[in-house]
């Protein structure tokens, strides 16, 4: 029996680093990135099935109706959504998938995925997220406002994950949340048979969910 694989879906609020922290978890590791649908237009630059899937309004609609999102939402006129088929398959056939995802998308994927490991980023102090924004260059002193007021509110959603990491730096925080997936695969609940050796008096495979 294959053992299934994990959805691993990383969150929090903008400026913790959790894009950061993705990119090293999967440079260092054999995970499958879950990568979005969008029926916006592509910007310069972007791959279709590395960036988006990039779909009509109608494609888009189409997989609503045949319940292929692990979660979607229209955003400024646009859809955006988690497909549900490539990552359960990726699942089924053993690969651990993660899922970069905003917070809402993320309690959305938990309604629908409740087996899912749901990993909080959190920066080190607001301190820090609010240097950590200002950083990028992008923001008015108006758009900065409404971004860190914005974080204050995300936060109170931590109760509803199943981990929280703090990005003090991204190998310490990469660090941890491999440890939170090998924790995760030895957990009881996800454990199917074992088979005993009863003359050695030690289990010799472990089959997994």
């Amino acid at each position: 029996m294959q053992k299934k694989g994990l959805l691993v879906v990383i969150s929090g609020p903008s400026g913790a680093g959790k894009g950061t922290i993705c990119k090293a978890l999967l440079e260092q590791n054999d995970f499958w990135l879950s990568v979005s649908s969008t029926t916006r237009q592509p910007r310069k630059g972007e791959i279709e099935g590395t960036n988006y899937y990039f779909l009509s309004r109608e494609q888009f609609e189409d997989r609503i109706a045949k319940d292929d999102f692990l979660e979607y939402a229209e955003v400024y006129g646009n859809y955006y959504g988690t497909p549900k088929s490539k990552a359960l398959e990726a699942i089924e056939k053993g690969q651990d998938v993660v899922l970069e995802i905003d917070i809402q998308g993320a309690l959305k994927v938990k309604d629908t995925y409740p087996e899912g490991v749901f990993i909080f980023i959190l920066p080190p102090s607001m301190e820090e997220l609010k240097k950590r924004i200002i950083n990028r260059g992008s923001e008015t002193p108006e758009s900065l406002m409404t971004r860190f007021k914005s974080a204050y509110k995300e936060i109170n959603y931590i109760s509803k994950y199943n981990y929280a990491v703090v990005n003090d730096t991204v190998e310490e925080a990469v660090q941890k949340i491999e440890s939170i997936i090998v924790a995760e695969r030895c957990r009881v609940d996800r454990v199917k048979e074992k088979i005993l050796d009863s003359k050695e008096g030690i289990i010799h495979e472990q089959l997994y969910d």
